[in-house]
């Protein structure tokens, strides 16, 4: 990710708005870095997403983690942003119905994959999910009535999701699996390609008319709206099409890990 935010820094003209907020990002990258401390003062809602064997305690995972997030809330690196919505108590733990997230999968591999996300309030108001065919878009249910209804989606957004971002996009399901999977394409590789040539082309195609846009870091302007959109597809029921389109803001957090049946780290996923 910084890699990809220095490239678009690059991109941009010297003297520019759009060059100077990338510039202001990667020093603020570089002091949490330096400091241990959030890149960002909304450290976000924590999903973790394991994949393990069927005889994998997922109780026990779950009180584990949820130890940890309160351990780590203590010592500064998450914000206490566990927050009962009716009564809005906040007990500065991270934790509670709800929070963490976790999302299991059984593996047949004895191996444990442990991925852990961190998604900020700011870019998760800007997800979407659009019911095609829409007649305000002129949207039919196809791929490219899709199409109009992501970049709607970035266009609706504008700057408020902390933009440069990377989307994750669904087309099919429910509503509910549609927010789901759209989530999951945050723990792909920014660099990986779908082997499908349709999806691929897909997304090629999001990226640079999204980029065309002009709506840039922040909404400032520029060349640097998104830095990646990957996309999948779900099965849907005849009387519905749904394209859900979540957004991760440049602050993208994630880490995953595997590990050995003795609990070692045998493999960093993203570093």
């Amino acid at each position: 990710m910084r890699n990809a935010l220095l490239l678009a820094r690059d991109c941009e003209a010297n003297d520019s708005l759009a060059a100077s907020v990338l510039e202001t990002i990667h020093r603020n990258i570089d002091l949490a870095c330096s400091r241990t401390r959030p890149i960002c003062q909304d450290t976000g809602s924590v999903l973790f997403y394991v994949t393990a064997p069927s005889s994998f305690d997922r109780t026990a995972f779950k009180k584990l983690a949820g130890r940890c997030v309160t351990a780590a809330t203590a010592k500064g690196w998450l914000r206490p942003n566990s927050v009962d919505p009716i009564t809005g108590r906040n007990d500065g733990t991270n934790v509670g119905p709800g929070t963490p997230t976790f999302y299991f999968e059984d593996g047949p591999d004895p191996a444990i994959t442990i991925k852990l996300m961190l998604k900020g309030g700011g870019c998760e108001n800007v997800g979407a999910q659009y019911s095609l065919p829409d007649a305000r878009l002129g949207a039919d249910r196809n791929l490219d009535g899709c199409r109009k209804a992501v970049l709607d989606a970035v266009f609706q957004a504008q700057g408020k999701g902390c933009a440069p971002g990377v989307l994750g996009i669904c087309i099919g399901g429910d509503r509910a699996t549609g927010y789901e999977h759209s989530k999951i394409q945050f723990l792909r590789r920014l660099d990986d390609t779908k082997p499908d040539p349709t999806l691929r082309a897909f997304e090629e195609d999001i990226l640079r008319s999204a980029n065309a846009l002009g709506i840039g870091p922040m909404g400032f302007g520029g060349k640097t709206t998104l830095l990646a959109a990957k996309a999948c597809t779900l099965n849907r029921l005849p009387a519905s099409y749904f394209v859900t389109v979540s957004y991760m803001c440049w602050a993208f957090r994630r880490q995953g890990v595997v590990l050995d049946q003795s609990g070692h780290i045998t493999q960093w996923l993203y570093s």
